[in-house]
C-alpha cells in the first residue's frame, strides 16, 4: 500500500505537485453538510455522534479530490472532558461556564482520551471508508488557544477578538494559567494518542490565538505548552507526524520550527512568501491561501495559486488556507484552486 502523499511531505519528500487539503473543508459552505447539520439537535451533539461526524467528515472527499480528509470535531471539545459547561449559541459561537477547580480538572486530564471516545469512533469509520492513498487528520487545539476559552468564560465585554481577557489573567494569575495550560498539556496529549489508536494518520495542533503575543508570552504560552504537549504525546506512544499551526506568529516562525518539535509548520494568510521559504529549509510547511481570496475566486485566485507554487513548490509543502474556509465561499472556486494547482 503507497503512502499517502500528505505523509511524504512530512517525511520530507516533494511531490510532483503538492497535497491539498482546505481547513474547515467539512462544513456550512456545503449543502450536504447543511442538511446533515439540521438534523442534529446541536452543534456538540453532531461532532460527538460517531455516525454523524464520519458523515461531514467524508462530505467534502467525495466532492472533490482532496488529499487528506480532517475529522470533524471542534477544538472545544476538550473543556468539556475537563467538567467544563461549553455550548454554542446560534450566530455567536461558543459559550463556556464557570471554570472547575483546579484540582478536578487535573484528575480528570488522564481520562480524555476516554471522555471523547466517540471522535475515535468517527476516525475509525471514516478510516474504513477512505481510500488508502488519502490521508487521515486528527486534530486538537493548542493548550493556550483552548485556555483562552475556558478562561473567557462568558467574560466578553473587553477585546473580544484579542482574547484579551485570558491575556490579562496570563499577567495577572501568571501561576493559575500555568496549572490550567499544564493540565492541557496531559488531556491534549491523551486525546492525541486515543485519536492516532482510532486510525488518524496525522495530527494537528491548532494554535489559533498565537497572534500579538509578545516574544516573551509566546515562549511561555505557546511555544513551551507546544514543546511540552509533543513530548508527552511521544511519550504515550504516539509515533504519527504531527503538523503544529501558531496563526498569526510569522515572526517567530523559523523559532517554532526549530524548538517545537512537531514535523510540519502550518502557515497562515499573513505570512510572507520568504518567511514560508525560510521555514520550509527546517521544517516541511502547509499553507497559506488567503480564504478571502478563495471566496473571491476569479484571476486573482489562480495569479496568488501560481505565485504560492512557485515560492514553495521545490520544497516540501502541503497546500492549503491560511485558516478555515469561509461558509459563503462558492464551491466552483475551490474547484478552480484544486485545478490550478493540478488536483483536479
Amino acid at each position: 500500500m503507497s503512502t499517502p502523499a500528505l505523509i511524504r511531505v512530512l517525511n520530507g519528500e516533494t511531490p510532483a505537485r503538492p497535497p491539498v487539503w482546505f481547513m474547515r473543508q467539512a462544513g456550512r459552505y456545503l449543502p450536504e453538510y447543511r442538511a446533515l447539520r439540521a438534523q442534529a439537535p446541536d452543534f456538540i451533539s453532531l461532532c460527538l455522534n460517531p455516525e454523524m461526524a464520519a458523515e461531514a467528515t467524508l462530505q467534502p472527499m467525495r466532492r472533490f479530490p482532496f488529499d487528506a480528509a480532517i475529522v470533524f470535531a471542534d477544538i472545544l471539545l476538550i473543556p468539556g472532558a475537563l467538567g467544563q459547561t461549553v455550548w454554542f449559541e446560534a450566530g455567536e459561537g461558543p459559550r463556556l461556564g464557570a471554570l472547575p477547580e483546579i484540582a478536578v480538572m487535573r484528575d480528570l486530564a488522564p481520562a480524555a482520551g476516554q471522555a471523547l471516545k466517540a471522535v475515535g469512533e468517527t476516525l475509525t469509520l471514516v478510516r474504513a471508508a477512505l481510500e488508502p492513498e488519502r490521508a487521515l487528520i486528527g486534530f486538537a487545539g493548542a493548550p493556550w488557544t483552548v485556555a483562552t476559552y475556558m478562561l473567557d468564560g462568558e467574560a466578553r465585554t473587553i477585546g473580544k477578538g484579542e482574547r484579551a481577557q485570558a491575556r490579562t489573567y496570563a499577567y495577572a494569575e501568571p501561576d493559575k494559567v500555568a496549572a490550567l495550560l499544564e493540565i492541557l498539556v496531559e488531556a491534549t496529549a491523551h486525546y492525541l494518542k486515543m485519536q492516532q489508536d482510532a486510525g488518524a494518520q496525522v495530527l494537528k495542533i491548532f494554535e489559533s490565538w498565537a497572534e500579538g503575543l509578545p516574544d516573551d508570552l509566546f515562549q511561555t504560552l505557546v511555544l513551551a505548552p507546544h514543546q511540552a504537549l509533543v513530548r508527552r504525546a511521544r511519550e504515550l506512544g504516539v509515533t504519527v507526524p504531527i503538523i503544529g499551526f501558531p496563526r498569526g506568529s510569522a515572526a517567530l516562525a523559523e523559532r517554532y520550527a526549530t524548538e517545537a518539535g512537531v514535523q510540519g509548520v502550518a502557515l497562515d494568510t499573513a505570512c510572507p512568501l520568504e518567511v514560508g521559504r525560510q521555514v520550509q529549509a527546517i521544517r516541511p510547511i502547509q499553507g497559506a491561501l488567503d480564504p478571502l481570496l478563495l471566496r473571491a475566486g476569479g484571476p486573482m485566485l489562480d495569479r496568488r495559486i501560481d505565485q504560492l507554487m512557485e515560492a514553495w513548490g521545490e520544497g516540501p509543502w502541503i497546500f492549503n488556507l491560511g485558516h478555515g474556509i469561509l461558509p459563503d465561499v462558492p464551491i466552483a472556486h475551490v474547484e478552480q484552486a484544486l485545478k490550478r494547482i493540478g488536483a483536479a
